[in-house]
């Protein structure tokens, strides 16, 4: 079984490495379709248009613009492990008058270091499959969301559709590492992302590994044909 300690170090170096093209990436091996899930997932939000919310594992900082924009008033704090991936996220955002609302803290997804019951919302765009001790995350996105506050995870998944699995895999297995690797002079990083994908949970028992952690009113919304879900889930 992989230690803790080394998936963390592989990960933070991959994202370190690959963090200047990282954005350019995402939008065109997603074929742009990246735009539309984020938008999705900050929609989850909108009873909260007030007050403080966390982008965890928030990397360059999409998600936590797009959570910016939709509220004129929210705060992000945008926390994610690679120092690199959130410079670059900030230079990108240099002149857009929405990173007023964003704070990035370098920090840890296991260990979130906020107060409990702090933030109103939690989302996790493509993070908790990084993350070393899943359940370890889930339970401090718990604690530092406020009662009925939200949860969100938008993390990719496997189709199951013949057809659409069939040329999903094809895509994700063959062209993507090779663009990508290309692209970002990194192959490692993309042969990794593919593996992680094909490793990672089901819908079903990501959603069991929520209601264990705490969370109640869970449920899973397959986006794309399947190849990405977001995830919900309240803090009772």
């Amino acid at each position: 079984m992989e230690h803790a300690g080394d998936k963390k170090g592989f990960v933070r170096r991959k994202f370190a490495a690959i963090s200047p093209r990282y954005d350019l990436l995402n939008s065109m091996l997603s074929f742009h379709c990246d735009r539309y899930w984020r938008w999705v997932t900050s929609r989850e939000l909108r009873d909260f248009p007030e007050g403080t919310v966390l982008d965890c594992c928030a990397g360059t900082l999409p998600l936590s613009l797009e959570l910016a924009r939709q509220a004129d008033d929210r705060l992000v704090v945008a926390v994610d492990f690679c120092e690199e991936m959130l410079r670059q996220g900030w230079h990108t955002l240099a002149t857009n008058y929405r990173r007023r609302q964003i704070k990035p803290v370098c920090g840890d997804g296991e260990e979130i270091p906020l107060r409990s019951a702090s933030v109103w919302g939690v989302t996790v765009a493509f993070g908790v499959r990084n993350l070393a001790r899943v359940e370890q995350g889930l339970a401090e996105m718990l604690r530092v969301l406020r009662p009925g506050g939200k949860l969100l995870i938008l993390e990719f998944s496997r189709p199951h559709t013949p057809v659409i699995k069939d040329v999903y895999n094809f895509y994700l297995n063959r062209i993507l590492p090779r663009i990508a690797g290309w692209i970002s002079g990194d192959p490692e990083a993309y042969e990794y992302l593919a593996s992680s994908i094909a490793g990672f949970y089901e819908p079903e028992e990501l959603l069991a590994m929520l209601r264990d952690a705490g969370f109640v009113q869970c449920r899973a919304q397959p986006l794309t044909f399947g190849v990405v879900t977001l995830y919900v889930g309240v803090k009772p």
